[in-house]
């Protein structure tokens, strides 16, 4: 009877809270929850992107003008003599230049073509510029002509470089390619057709597959005031059935005649989280073949951020969380990257299914400038107009269902005060998903097995036992 109470206490109060949505929205004429417009996220359409293959990667030569000096006095007999420079000669060569090829000093180098800025080295014969070839650490060519290609544009995250060569292959089959209305409206906006080769160079300072050390936190849970019980009902309360801090504190003091703050139940919150991060990221998972992702909206210190999962769509496991300010490369690049580090090899025919984000497709060039490669499959749209989509699409909305489910639990929060609190909550929500919530595709079983788990009888037990494991998790990697 006592469990059965409980559920009727959790419908009842969510019942009260719609009929009061209700009568203050046919009062007022308009909701007042309606959140304003200046504070909607803003959802524009993804503009298509193509990512080309590799470029050809050239290392240029280097050589050292003292041993070339050397070879000369041995080949010779005599030595190399520097540049006669005439008295009144119109163009100098500035003393702080050296051979971009070999590092000889500015009293070997020539002012070759005069005023016009080209120089050449007498111990190695290299002609150069301010822009030489020689003085960068890799020259990047086309695949399809081998020209050098031109760096065009500086993002945040990387530099985009384009073949300008009108002869490739590659630009004249895209052009012969085209109708003739694609044509004139060529002429018209050349900027929304991609007819050339591009490659983007990252520059993120992130090393993936970097196997670091779990961040092992010092909490200690034995202190706080409340029992494991408590702890337990706390956390089934404010996880599972998703009541706010406000409403849990409530109704463990409603029903179960127990004094506490809202605070303070943010404070367990934030502790239990402390311990089940590592574990949760750190678990050996017996994984499928099949992984889609996708981010949504959270609201974090009253400003809009985004939470990055990506989903074993058949063992239904949550693989990566990551809370960020920003929907952009970088935050795809670490999602993508939480998913792999959980694997023990990298299949050949792995597959990610994701939307039309283009920062997925970044995420996967710069993987394999890094030698890591997968594929990327793009459900674009609410309709099936490409057969990418019309395969894909299932695994697209799994993933929309967790997003969902994430949001029935977080919709009572009305949003975090810190950074901290939304990762901790969020922590909480991918704990409880793979290690304590059934799945009815599952046949009614949680996506992780652990019998010292579902042998217990309750929600709060198991929760404490959750946690118990975790300590003695954190415990053993200390001591190895």
């Amino acid at each position: 009877m006592y469990p059965q109470i409980i559920t009727y206490l959790l419908t009842f109060i969510k019942f009260q809270e719609q009929m009061i949505r209700t009568l203050l929205t046919l009062l007022i004429g308009k909701s007042m929850f309606d959140k304003p417009k200046d504070q909607q996220p803003v959802n524009k359409p993804y503009r298509k992107l193509q990512v080309d293959d590799l470029p050809i990667i050239e290392i240029p030569e280097k050589l050292n003008y003292r041993n070339l000096l050397t070879e000369y006095q041995e080949k010779h007999g005599k030595s190399l003599k520097p540049v006669q420079r005439r008295k009144n000669a119109k163009v100098t060569v500035p003393k702080a230049m050296k051979c971009p090829k070999c590092g000889a000093p500015s009293d070997y180098l020539y002012a070759n073509n005069g005023e016009k800025g080209q120089y050449q080295c007498k111990v190695c014969s290299c002609l150069f510029s301010d822009k030489n070839r020689f003085s960068k650490e890799a020259i990047l060519k086309c695949p399809h002509c081998s020209k050098t290609l031109e760096k065009i544009k500086e993002r945040k995250d990387f530099n985009v470089f384009k073949c300008k060569n009108d002869d490739c292959p590659y630009y004249q089959k895209k052009l012969n390619g085209m109708s003739s209305k694609e044509k004139k409206q060529f002429k018209k906006d050349p900027q929304s057709f991609k007819l050339r080769y591009i490659f983007r160079q990252f520059h993120i300072d992130f090393q993936p597959l970097s196997k670091n050390s779990p961040e092992l936190p010092v909490v200690d849970l034995s202190r706080i005031y409340a029992s494991p019980h408590t702890l337990g009902l706390i956390l089934t309360y404010h996880v599972n059935y998703g009541l706010s801090a406000r409403r849990t504190a409530a109704i463990m003091q409603d029903v179960h005649g127990v004094t506490i703050s809202h605070q303070t139940i943010l404070n367990y919150e934030n502790s239990v989280a402390l311990l089940l991060k590592p574990y949760v990221d750190h678990y050996p998972y017996e994984l499928s073949d099949q992984f889609c992702g996708d981010e949504t909206y959270i609201r974090v210190n009253g400003k809009w951020h985004y939470l990055f999962f990506f989903f074993d769509a058949v063992k239904k496991i949550i693989l990566s969380y990551r809370v960020s300010p920003n929907r952009d490369t970088a935050s795809a690049i670490q999602a993508i990257n939480d998913v792999l580090l959980k694997m023990e090899e990298i299949p050949e025919n792995l597959t990610f299914v994701v939307d039309g984000n283009p920062i997925y497709l970044l995420a996967q060039h710069f993987f394999a400038q890094n030698d890591i490669s997968f594929d990327v499959k793009q459900v674009i749209g609410l309709t099936n107009e490409d057969p990418i989509s019309t395969e894909y699409r299932p695994l697209k909305q799994i993933i929309e269902r967790l997003n969902r489910t994430f949001k029935g639990n977080y919709r009572s929060t009305q949003g975090f005060g810190s950074d901290h609190g939304s990762v901790s909550f969020v922590t909480l929500f991918a704990a409880y998903f793979n290690f304590l919530r059934p799945h009815a595709s599952l046949e009614g079983k949680v996506p992780v097995v652990n019998p010292k788990l579902s042998g217990l009888p309750t929600m709060p037990a198991r929760w404490t036992k959750l946690i118990e494991l975790a300590q003695r998790w954190i415990v053993e990697q200390r001591s190895a």
